[in-house]
């Protein structure tokens, strides 16, 4: 009795254990397969902070960037050479050059380079896209006949292409011909060996010549303001003591010819006597240092001539010793240059006085100038 009662409580107890230990196996087990779906779970929309989203501005700025780097104007012009044609001599034409900003930004004109002759005038000087403008030019011929070449710079903000260079030419056909074109003046000739000037119409259209003028007044002719002709002989009379301090100058002879207003005719005259150098200029030199240079006067008429004495009009120049030469003379020239001053710069006048009252002068200078400025 003892032993089945004994046997009962230990099969009780085992069962017990094994009910036990298998509850804790399912619950080991169930609590792997919550965490497995844990990990694996899509989580709530609800429950999970929201990621902070890129604001619009930010976006749009950046567009705006993107936009502005993209946008660029650019300058075209519908041709880069204009070509006159034929034109008189001395006469003002015109022209245009179209150009259109074919770019997606604003284009800005920023500078027209002309050349000699030329004048621009810029219709606008900022375009929209799209839109067109127009460079005008304005150009007055020469006098000399053949063909002409000139180049216009125009600069803008366009950086691909920044300088545009635009040209003009033309061929100069004067309607009026005219000889000789340069005059060369001698002192030792009759009349200064001054030729008669002849004036040509070439499309025999008649003209009258108002006016006769030359520098200093040197040159003259007797004229008819009245006659009207397709061709003049002029006599002109030159004035030999305004000649003689007149090394250079130019005969300016007013026409009525409907394409040619003017005639100019340059001249030059061979001086007595030839001074060399000119002039003398001293940069930078020690102030109260002399220099000493030399300086020759020759007769451009093979004369024989004497100095009768030297002075300055500053006391900045001194002659040290003449010495005859076979040409003239050779000067041995002291220059003692001043402290510089507020301006930088001195100036002297040596004359040489020659026995027959001709006095020839050579100009001197002084400039101090800072290393900046050279």
């Amino acid at each position: 009795m003892i032993w089945i009662v004994g046997s009962y409580l230990r099969g009780a107890y085992m069962r017990r254990y094994c009910l036990s230990l298998l509850a804790l196996i399912v619950a080991f087990i169930l609590l792997l397969q919550v965490g497995c779906q844990e990990q694996t779970k899509v989580p709530d929309e609800s429950t999970v902070a929201p990621v902070a989203a890129e604001p619009e501005t930010v976006r749009d700025e950046a567009k705006t960037e993107v936009d502005a780097v993209q946008k660029v104007p650019e300058i075209t012009f519908e041709k880069t050479i204009h070509d006159f044609g034929e034109v008189a001599a001395g006469q003002k034409y015109s022209g245009q050059f179209k150009f259109t900003n074919t770019g997606d930004d604003l284009l800005k004109i920023t500078e027209v380079k002309r050349c000699c002759g030329a004048v621009t005038k810029l219709s606008k000087e900022e375009l929209e896209p799209g839109e067109s403008g127009l460079l005008n030019v304005e150009y007055k011929s020469g006098l000399r006949a053949g063909l002409i070449s000139r180049r216009l710079y125009v600069s803008s903000n366009d950086k691909k292409n920044p300088k545009v260079t635009l040209t003009i030419k033309a061929k100069i056909v004067p309607k009026v011909e005219y000889e000789p074109k340069r005059i060369r003046l001698v002192l030792n000739d009759q009349n200064a060996g001054c030729p008669n000037i002849t004036l040509t119409s070439l499309d025999k259209k008649p003209f009258s010549i108002k006016t006769f003028q030359s520098t200093g007044g040197s040159i003259t002719a007797e004229l008819d303001a009245s006659a009207e002709a397709t061709k003049f002989v002029l006599e002109p009379k030159v004035d030999l003591e305004k000649l003689k301090s007149r090394s250079a100058g130019y005969i300016s002879i007013g026409l009525t010819h409907p394409e040619l207003n003017r005639v100019t005719i340059y001249f030059s005259t061979l001086q007595r006597f030839q001074v060399t150098p000119r002039s003398i200029m001293l940069y930078n030199p020690e102030p109260q240092e002399p220099t000493v240079t030399r300086v020759t006067v020759a007769s451009n008429y093979g004369e024989d001539f004497e100095i009768e004495s030297t002075s300055s009009q500053n006391g900045l120049a001194k002659v040290l010793s003449r010495r005859k030469t076979a040409k003239g003379y050779q000067l041995e020239v002291e220059i003692t240059p001043p402290p510089p001053d507020d301006t930088g710069k001195a100036t002297d006048m040596l004359y040489v006085q020659l026995k027959d009252d001709e006095k020839l002068s050579i100009k001197c200078y002084v400039r101090y100038v800072d290393k900046d400025e050279q």
